[in-house]
C-alpha cells in the first residue's frame, strides 16, 4: 500500500498491547504522526509492521508498515502534541495511566480525543475523574476533551515480536463506539476510526452507541474470559492444573459445553441487569447493550445459534492459548495473575454486581464466579453475605472499577 498523504493529526498510542502493534502501522500508513507512550521505549523499533494472517493456516495475506515519530516513558514527551490519545492497555491499568497523562493533555487545543481500543468498565467515569475534572474544586471542568471507547477491539490480534511486529487475524464487520459529546462522532470517525477500519481493512465500519453503559453491560471479554477459566478449572477437577503444556486445552478451539453453560448463565444474569436499566432509564434506547449472541452477530455477522459453536468454530480465535504458568511441580497451572482475572473480575463482573445491587437485582451465579476468583487470588470483593464489600473495594487506589470509587451511587448518575 502506498503511504497516505500526511494528515494534520498526531495520535499518541498509550501502552504496548497487541492492539498497539496493529494501530501504529495502520495509522502511520494513513498519514498520522504517531507517538508512543510506553514503559519500555527502548524495546520498540522505529518501524513497526502488522501482518494480516489466517488464524488456522498462519498464511500472511497483507503486511502494513508504520513509523513511530516519538516514543518515551515520559508523558511530557509524547502527550502534549496529541490530537488523539488511544489506550492499548489491560483494563486494570486504565485508571493509573490516565492519572499519569492527565497533566500533559493539551489545554490549548480546541479538542483532544481521549479513548480506548476496548471500552470495558465505565471508561467515561475514568476520564471524567482523571482528566475532565480539575484538581481544584473551584476550577471549571475541562471542556476540550472528547471521550470515546470502542466496545471491543475491532480485530483479533496478537503480538509476534514485541515492539516490532503484530499479527491481525481479521477485522470484525461492525464495531460500536461510545462518544461524549456524541455530536463529535462524525469528526472522530473521519480522523481516526475509518483509518483503522474501512480505509485499511475493507468493509469494516463503526456505529455510535447511545451510552457508555451499552459497552459496560454488553457481554464481551468480561464474561467470556471468566466463564471459560471457571469451566477449565471445573474440568480439571477443581485444580486448574495440567500435566504438560501439550495437555492444556486451547482457550477457544477446545471450548466445551460446560464453559458454554457457564457463559450462558452469566449472560442471563447480565440480561436481568440490562432490563432493569432499561426500565430505570426509559428515555434511552440502549440499542447496543447486547447479550453474547446478539453481539457476536453484530460484530461478525455470525449465523451461529449457540454459544459453543460461535467460540469453538471461530477461525479468528483458534490460535489463542489458555494462560498458564509453570508451577514448582513442573506442571502447568492456570495463571490467576493474567489479565483474564485482573481485568475481568474487578473491572468486569464486579461492576455488573455493583449495578445489580443499585437496581436490587439478584445475581447468585455472578456472585459464585466472583467468589471463586477472589478465593483463588486472596481477595475480598464480596463479603460473606454476598454483597459488595465497599470497605475492601475502597481500601486501595485502583483496586477495582465499581461506580462508587468515582462517587457515583445511583443508576441515573452513571449516564450523565
Amino acid at each position: 500500500m502506498a503511504p497516505h498523504p500526511k494528515k494534520n493529526v498526531t495520535t499518541c498510542v498509550v501502552g504496548g498491547g497487541s492492539s498497539a502493534h496493529v494501530l501504529i502501522p495502520l495509522l502511520s500508513e494513513m498519514g498520522h504522526t504517531v507517538n508512543l507512550y510506553t514503559r519500555r521505549p527502548d524495546e520498540w523499533k522505529d518501524d513497526v509492521s502488522c501482518e494480516i494472517t489466517n488464524g488456522v493456516t498462519g498464511q500472511v495475506s497483507t503486511t502494513y508498515h508504520g513509523t513511530i515519530h516519538r516514543k518515551s516513558n515520559n508523558a511530557a514527551d509524547v502527550i502534549p502534541t496529541a490530537d488523539v490519545i488511544i489506550l492499548c492497555l489491560p483494563v486494570y491499568v486504565y485508571r493509573p495511566v490516565l492519572d499519569q497523562i492527565a497533566p500533559f493533555v493539551s489545554q490549548t487545543k480546541k479538542e483532544v480525543f481521549v479513548g480506548t481500543i476496548f471500552g470495558q468498565a465505565g471508561f467515561d467515569w475514568m476520564v471524567s475523574s482523571s482528566i475532565i475534572r480539575q484538581e481544584e474544586e473551584e476550577e471549571e471542568p475541562r471542556s476540550n476533551i472528547v471521550t470515546f471507547a470502542i466496545g471491543s477491539i475491532p480485530w483479533i490480534c496478537r503480538t509476534r515480536t514485541y515492539g516490532e511486529r503484530g499479527i491481525n487475524y481479521g477485522p470484525k464487520d461492525v464495531n460500536v463506539v461510545a462518544v461524549t459529546p456524541p455530536g463529535r462522532f462524525d469528526k472522530l470517525n473521519d480522523i481516526f476510526l475509518k483509518d483503522i477500519s474501512s480505509r485499511t481493512m475493507g468493509k469494516v465500519k463503526f456505529e455510535l452507541a447511545d451510552s457508555f453503559l451499552d459497552l459496560t453491560l454488553s457481554v464481551d471479554n468480561q464474561i467470556i474470559h471468566p466463564a471459560r477459566c471457571y469451566g477449565l478449572w471445573k474440568k480439571s477437577g477443581g485444580t486448574g492444573v495440567w500435566d504438560s503444556l501439550a495437555a492444556v486445552p486451547f482457550f477457544y478451539r477446545d471450548f466445551d459445553q460446560e464453559s458454554a453453560d457457564i457463559l450462558q448463565r452469566l449472560d442471563a444474569e447480565y440480561e436481568r441487569i440490562r432490563q432493569a436499566i432499561r426500565s430505570k432509564l426509559p428515555q434511552k434506547k440502549f440499542k447496543y447493550m447486547l447479550g453474547y449472541l446478539e453481539l457476536e452477530k453484530l460484530n461478525h455477522k455470525s449465523s451461529h445459534v449457540g454459544i459453543l459453536a460461535s467460540l469453538k468454530e471461530s477461525v479468528q480465535l483458534a490460535s489463542i492459548k489458555t494462560p498458564t504458568v509453570e508451577g514448582p511441580d513442573g506442571k502447568r497451572h492456570l495463571d490467576i495473575n493474567f489479565r483474564f482475572f485482573k481485568d475481568d473480575i474487578p473491572y468486569g463482573l464486579l461492576i455488573a454486581k455493583a449495578l445489580a445491587e443499585m437496581l436490587e437485582v439478584k445475581t447468585p451465579f455472578l456472585d459464585e464466579v466472583i467468589v471463586w476468583a477472589q478465593t483463588l487470588r486472596g481477595e475480598c470483593f464480596l463479603n460473606k453475605e454476598g454483597k459488595i464489600n465497599l470497605k475492601y473495594c475502597m481500601s486501595q487506589e485502583y483496586l477495582c472499577g465499581i461506580p462508587q470509587v468515582y462517587g457515583l451511587h445511583t443508576i441515573e448518575a452513571l449516564d450523565n
